[in-house]
């Protein structure tokens, strides 16, 4: 048995050992989801139900995760996640979405091990198998965020609309369920949900906004919350608001317009060294192994990353432009 295998095996050892005592202090916890659970009225149960059994219907890769994830029940980070699962509108809990991060940084980390035999090949692979939920993560994020940015300001219009037609602002909540698709519709849909529920409008509408966590949404929010304090014409605030949301929208995208060449440059600048350094290799493999295998060589690749880094970040910050 070489070297690396061991170092695996010592690794997942420590690695397992530590999930089952977090596992383990996972045992209160779930006592007190039973709990409340027993404690629930049949509506909440049967609501949670239906989820659960949506849930259930996803197939066995779902269970694996399920089964993966007990092993972080106990974690605090699992509730952090769930916050962001919950932003990006990912079908995952907490705990499966770091069940999915040990398979694929772990699973993947040890058949590249196994498969090259290299174990800084295998670190690496560890290393991209983690991150690439994360990643995943983030652009779900900003995709489900751009899309309820831009349905945000024909919410605003049927909601004012509403108002003024004689409906009350719950009435005008729910038109826009109807009327608008996902993602705005499911989010109105659950703070109708929890207004059903017995949580005050105003809690309903902050917790809204901590989900979505839009800049627009929070600037509705707001003025709702000091028109119900203040009164006032609650349809021409809303009616504001939209023009000044679709004004933000219009600004933006001439923004975008107007720096994509900077973008271009970056993804060009970002990209040119990486794929450069495949072709060489793929076309004289001994000639950029030098580069890797000498002392000069190496301090070279980093500074040349380092600049990379630096440029790349320049360049974002140079293209993005606040409005």
């Amino acid at each position: 048995m070489d070297l690396s295998t061991i170092a695996c095996l010592t690794f997942l050892t420590v690695f397992l050992s530590f999930l089952g005592v977090q596992q383990l202090k996972a045992g209160a916890q779930e006592m007190v989801s039973m709990r409340v659970n027993r404690i629930a009225g049949d509506r909440m149960r049967g609501a949670l139900a239906g989820i659960k059994k949506k849930n259930d219907n996803t197939g066995t890769g779902r269970k694996v995760l399920e089964i993966t994830g007990k092993l972080f029940t106990a974690l605090k980070a699992a509730e952090k996640v769930d916050a962001q699962l919950a932003k990006a509108d990912i079908p995952l809990k907490g705990e499966e979405f770091l069940g999915l991060i040990m398979i694929l940084s772990l699973g993947g980390g040890l058949f590249i091990v196994l498969l090259t035999g290299s174990p800084a090949a295998g670190l690496l692979a560890a290393v991209l198998g983690a991150y690439l939920p994360h990643f995943g993560l983030r652009m779900a994020k900003a995709k489900r965020l751009n899309k309820f940015n831009g349905q945000i300001g024909d919410a605003l219009v049927i909601m004012a609309n509403s108002l003024r037609s004689g409906f009350s602002f719950l009435q005008a909540m729910d038109m826009v369920r109807k009327e608008i698709p996902n993602p705005i519709a499911k989010e109105f849909g659950v703070a109708l949900q929890e207004m059903n529920w017995g949580t005050p409008t105003e809690e309903a509408l902050l917790n809204m906004a901590s989900r979505v966590n839009s800049e627009d949404l929070e600037l509705v929010v707001t003025a709702v919350l000091i028109q119900r304090q203040v009164g006032g014409n609650l349809a021409e605030v809303l009616d504001n608001i939209a023009n000044t949301i679709r004004e933000r929208v219009r600004i933006k995208g001439e923004i975008k317009t107007l720096t994509a060449q900077g973008r271009i440059s970056g993804l060009i600048i970002g990209l040119l060294p990486a794929l450069l350094t495949i072709v060489i290799y793929l076309l004289n493999p001994d000639y950029i192994k030098l580069l890797f295998s000498s002392k000069a060589g190496l301090m070279m690749v980093s500074i040349a990353v380092l600049s990379q880094i630096l440029g790349l970040t320049l360049i974002k910050k140079i293209v993005q432009i606040p409005v």
